[in-house]
């Protein structure tokens, strides 16, 4: 199969997708808006079930995403120069996934055509977060999840 038929993700590298593409790669997971921990001693990180106030948690896409960053100033914006020095990306990541070469999951919906099959794959935050204006203390969040 030649670079014409294969889909864009297969034939492209990340810094040669249009910014549409690109968008359209996120695999609308939420888990990079969840909020993790630090522990002082060892650098580990610890996912939270507290997610970004600007999270649907049932969509598990940001409510306000253009304007995002108005809100929440330390929100990320990723891009591919910035990938590779961001490590709590979640390893199922589909930019780290491409980046990385390996395909995309079938319960991706750029292979599935659905966008609902990452959450029945159970690879999202839906159903398992609260909001950030609900939580409390970070630390009484942290919860046993690969991130």
């Amino acid at each position: 199969m030649g670079a014409l038929n294969k889909p864009f993700w297969e034939a492209k590298t990340l810094t040669e997708m249009s910014r549409a593409e690109w968008e359209s790669l996120c695999d609308g997971c939420g888990k990079c808006c969840i909020h993790k921990l630090e522990d002082e001693e060892t650098g580990e990180l610890h996912a939270t079930n507290v997610a970004c106030r600007l999270l649907n948690r049932h969509s598990a896409q940001c409510s306000d995403y253009k304007n995002r960053k108005a809100y929440v100033p330390e929100c990320v914006r990723l891009t591919p120069a910035k990938l590779r020095d961001i490590d709590w990306l979640p390893d199922s990541c589909s930019y780290r996934l491409i980046d990385e070469g390996y395909p995309l999951p079938q319960w991706h919906h750029l292979v599935s055509g659905d966008r609902e099959t990452i959450h029945e794959a159970g690879m999202s935050v839906r159903g398992w977060t609260v909001s950030e204006d609900e939580a409390g203390d970070l630390e009484n969040h942290i919860v046993d999840r690969p991130l």
